[in-house]
């Protein structure tokens, strides 16, 4: 009997064979693509994806690694024999099984064209490996979603639809072999996944915590609202899935009230999961930490880049095991992840990012801060929210304070159709949640805001760029104290100590003026009486409204709208690109509207943004791509998967050994061959800049790249306690350092 896999501690005859490792993904597969209606595309997946491992090499292979006792790539072609299988049984559709089962290790070839693609490898020369199995494979006849491919009709979306069925289909079959393969080779591992509660678990223990809650909260006129915006979402649950949107401005309780939405709305439709999708890290580290108070560490999956599943604080080993494992395949009742690992997993051609998709599929997805989808991916992102909503029995949530105008419309014939608001009057509400004053002062120079920001006491800059944040902080810091200073030039780990400085400052009514990028209105709690707001969009503008009377207290103090936000022009202009343009369409909005966050004037906006983008919208043609030759069964997946990049511009990141412990782990970097763990242990001590200053910094000595890939800084003298890092000058040294 040929194996499908050995092990070395055991005999050969305890060995895993091919026919029990086929017949199991092929039921776990089934089991998955059930969700979507494809339960015999998987099943027939999963019975033909190994058989090329019958071949004399591969079992001579197993039989080698036994005995060397490792086990790694064969570097022998197993995947190819299933996949001409699947084309010679079923001409017309055995291409979709021969995507997922061509990639289901190296990823989704492109269909045609000139690098490695499906046609190559469905005309490439394999020995023969009948075997009892791929007799016994029932091949689908159509796909469960229309229109046919063979449907003469309206078929623009068609490679859009394949595309997505065919990643769902491969990660049926990527999770369902891996877990297999993983329940032999690492059994442990294997049992410590799954025993998270369900939905109806996460409910029972989350509505007795929010109403315990609610009682003690104060009894304001803005938690009055908060409430009935709650009740609204638990009403509007009951609504049947799909498109909703939830416009609650800034300091409404979107959190709390959309979390219960979605698992009111999971309840009464059998939904699975909750995922929330935030456009920064920031945003997901605060209010996953709201969610673990709420549903329990076992509940919450934090899936992005500097969350480190190896040292999670106050976290049993086992705990933090799960949460590494369910990251594979989002095998939990609530994620909270990034925009980018979202929407580029939606669209990958990598095994690894789409292992989780079929956990996406009949899930509530909360999209927060919807407004900030990627002009340039706009359309694709757009695409694959219909297609969640209509294909994959996801009900999908665009929560945020100021909604963009999304819906189809004359000029906007590429909108979602039959979005659902969840609060009734989105327009009331913001009447009666209005806290702030917006004034455009026109043009001003660094050094009348300095003294306009000193003369107050308590008081937020919001500015477009670092540059500009550390001219106002160095002149002002010069004039009055209590000056702080936020960006991302400051490591994740600096800017928290600064920020529990300032919300000590603010609690305590003592002096506090924070000059800070845009990073600031990135779900940062913060509460002050007066904003300044360098020019820019309104959806900025009004973020940044939302750091100021947050709570309305001044308002209920003093009546009416209290809180007091300026927009200015930098002397010096606007950076060219987003800003400018951003920046001259509010201008536009603002001649119309007198008061600049109506949401009459935030809709205009956006109509103006999207109009003038045009094909802007969908910069690198992806959706033609994708349709280009749908109708022969030829998707590029693996060139849409190099050109839907949520961020244009790639950043390089620095590690800075601020504190002892993190001095130590660079210490172990030279001497640790997969510095994985190392390195998201060290998130908290990294900056990111553009590659054209770390060549710079690296040129000055400044930086150094340990083992020949892993920049660190050596020279700390030039970053600044109060600024973060300041690449200008990499030789720069302090007097008291150059003293032998």
């Amino acid at each position: 009997m040929p194996y499908a896999h050995s092990h070395p501690d055991l005999p050969p005859e305890n060995w895993h064979l091919l026919e029990d490792h086929l017949q199991a993904v092929a039921d776990a597969a089934a089991d998955f693509a059930s969700g979507f209606g494809a339960r015999d595309w998987g099943e027939a997946a999963g019975l033909l994806h190994d058989l090329g491992k019958c071949r004399r090499e591969f079992q001579e292979y197993i039989e080698r690694v036994s005995r060397e006792m490792h086990q790694g790539s064969s570097g022998i072609d197993h995947s190819t024999a299933g996949s001409r299988v699947a084309v010679e049984n079923a001409p017309h559709f055995g291409k979709v099984l021969a995507y997922a089962i061509a990639g289901h290790h190296a990823g989704l070839p492109d269909g045609s064209g000139s690098g490695p693609t499906l046609r190559k490898r469905l005309t490439k020369e394999v020995p023969d490996c009948a075997f009892d199995l791929a007799k016994r494979v029932t091949m689908p006849n159509s796909l469960p979603f229309p229109p046919d491919i063979s449907d003469s009709g309206d078929i623009r979306r068609f490679g859009t639809q394949l595309s997505f069925f065919v990643r769902m289909l491969f990660s049926c079959l990527v999770d369902a072999d891996r877990l297999d393969t993983e329940a032999f080779m690492d059994p442990r591992s294997f049992e410590l996944r799954g025993g998270s509660p369900n939905v109806e678990g996460l409910a029972s223990r989350f509505f007795p915590e929010l109403n315990d809650l609610i009682s003690k909260a104060e009894p304001t006129r803005v938690n009055q609202i908060r409430q009935r915006i709650l009740q609204e979402c638990l009403e509007s649950a009951k609504l049947e899935p799909g498109l909703f949107s939830l416009t609650v401005p800034t300091g409404g309780g979107k959190t709390l009230s959309s979390l219960a939405f979605a698992l009111n709305h999971a309840q009464n439709f059998g939904h699975r999961r909750i995922i929330y999708v935030m456009p920064y890290m920031s945003i997901i580290e605060q209010n996953a930490a709201v969610f673990r108070s709420f549903l329990g560490d076992d509940a919450v999956l934090e899936h992005h880049s500097s969350f480190d599943f190896n040292t999670a604080e106050e976290r049993e080993d086992s705990s933090a095991q799960w949460a590494k494992l369910a990251a594979e395949n989002w095998d939990a009742p609530l994620i909270a992840t990034t925009a980018v690992q979202f929407f580029e997993s939606l669209y990958s051609s990598k095994p690894g990012r789409c292992r989780k998709l079929h956990n996406i599929a009949d899930s509530v997805i909360i999209l927060d801060e919807a407004q900030m989808l990627p002009r340039h991916l706009l359309l694709p992102c757009l695409e694959a929210i219909r297609e969640l909503t209509a294909s994959y029995g996801a009900s999908v949530v665009l929560c945020t304070a100021t909604q963009p105008a999304l819906s189809k419309r004359e000029d906007f014939v590429h909108g979602l159709e039959g979005v659902r608001e969840i609060v009734a009057d989105p327009q009331a509400l913001h009447s009666e949640l209005k806290r702030v004053q917006v004034e455009n002062l026109g043009e001003v120079t660094d050094g009348e805001l300095a003294v306009q920001l000193a003369d107050r006491e308590q008081v937020l800059c919001v500015t477009n760029t670092r540059g500009h944040a550390r001219e106002i902080y160095e002149v002002l810091a010069s004039e009055v104290d209590a000056v702080y200073h936020l960006s991302a030039s400051m490591c994740p780990m600096h800017r928290r100590e600064k920020l529990d400085e300032i919300r000590e400052c603010l609690q305590h009514g003592t002096p506090c003026r924070v000059i800070s990028t845009q990073l600031v209105e990135a779900g940062v709690d913060v509460d002050f009486p007066v904003v300044y707001r360098a020019a820019t969009g309104i959806d900025s503008v009004a973020q940044a409204a939302g750091r100021c009377d947050r709570e309305g207290r001044f308002t209920e103090y003093y009546g009416s709208a209290a809180g007091q936000v300026y927009v200015f022009y930098p002397e010096r202009g606007l950076p060219p690109g987003h800003f400018r343009i951003t920046a001259d369409i509010a201008q536009e909005v603002l001649r119309q509207y007198e008061d600049v966050l109506d949401p009459e004037a935030v809709e205009m906006y956006f109509r103006h943004l999207y109009w003038q983008a045009g094909q802007e919208l969908d910069k690198n043609d992806i959706r033609y791509k994708l349709e280009e030759d749908a109708k022969n069964g030829n998707i590029p997946f693996c060139e849409i998967d190099s050109l839907f990049r949520m961020i244009e511009e790639e950043k390089e990141s620095i590690v800075i050994p601020l504190v002892s412990d993190a001095v130590e782990m660079v210490n172990s970097l030279p001497y640790v061959s997969h510095p994985g763990a190392l390195l998201r242990k060290l998130q908290p001590y990294i900056v990111q800049v553009h590659g054209r200053w770390l060549h710079h910094l690296v040129a000055g000595g400044a930086v150094e790249l340990v083992g020949d890939r892993i920049p660190v800084l050596r020279n700390m003298d030039i970053y600044n306690q109060n600024l973060g890092l300041c690449p200008e000058e990499p030789g720069f040294r302090r007097a008291e350092h150059m003293i032998q």
